[in-house]
């Protein structure tokens, strides 16, 4: 049959793909979106927790970590097998290709996820403490830019993949501004730096979420395009 990737308006190239290929690519693609669903649900509840001083809802996070490693270890070797048996080509292989460096961002945001759990779960057995901080929008911004780069890849769709690219330096920004009000923080209350060093952490952590979701959507527009846009990020926030 022949084969064009949905979503790809300028994508030229169209190949005739075997129907076991195909049923194997329709399988990854249902393992990659089921690992994505996954994450995405965990990244929510470690911000919730955090958000909400949930103990439950951050040792929940932890303890389903290892379904996320379980599935991301299914998609590579079911990567690996369509590789070894059917040797795409074009198309078939850039999918691929993306598929694999996807799949590895996908389980380092879930081991993110993890860490504000983390933190969050420490947090929540200390007393409550007034800051100022700029945490809501930042994880706002971060869950927006994973659901975008998600949506990118079950659409196919190049556009929604180079908003994400550009909504990066908001997160990287609304991370500097954090730091600089830990350190303020720091600086007008020192007995409370232990606090603010996890607030911190969590910090970083939204940031390198937003990061891997980036590269999410810079593989999307290999997949779709064949181009790699990782070192022309200006080009997207024009």
């Amino acid at each position: 049959m022949r084969y064009r990737l949905k979503g790809a308006e300028n994508y030229k190239e169209t190949i005739i793909m075997p129907k076991h290929l195909q049923r194997e690519i329709e399988i990854l693609k249902k393992k990659l979106l089921h690992l994505s669903t996954i994450v995405e649900e965990h990244v929510l509840r470690a911000v919730r927790s955090v958000e909400k001083k949930d103990e439950a809802m951050a040792r929940n996070v932890f303890e389903q970590d290892v379904i996320v490693d379980k599935v991301e270890i299914e998609v590579e070797e079911e990567c690996l097998k369509v590789l070894a048996l059917h040797q795409p080509v074009a198309v078939d292989l850039r999918f691929i290709v993306a598929v694999l460096k996807i799949n590895n961002d996908l389980e380092r945001i879930g081991d993110l996820a993890v860490n504000i759990a983390e933190r969050s779960l420490y947090l929540a057995t200390l007393p409550k403490f007034e800051f100022s901080s700029n945490f809501p929008l930042m994880s706002e911004r971060a869950l927006a830019m994973l659901k975008k780069c998600l949506d990118s890849f079950v659409n196919l769709d190049p556009k929604i993949a180079a908003e994400v690219c550009a909504a990066d330096d908001e997160v990287d920004a609304l991370y500097r501004d954090m730091y600089d009000k830990i350190k303020t923080g720091i600086a007008e209350h020192p007995d409370k730096l232990d606090e603010f060093m996890q607030v911190l952490s969590i910090s970083r952590h939204l940031e390198r979420i937003a990061d891997h979701a980036t590269n999410i959507a810079e593989d999307v527009i290999y997949m779709i395009e064949g181009d790699i846009v990782r070192h022309r990020t200006e080009e997207f926030k024009k």
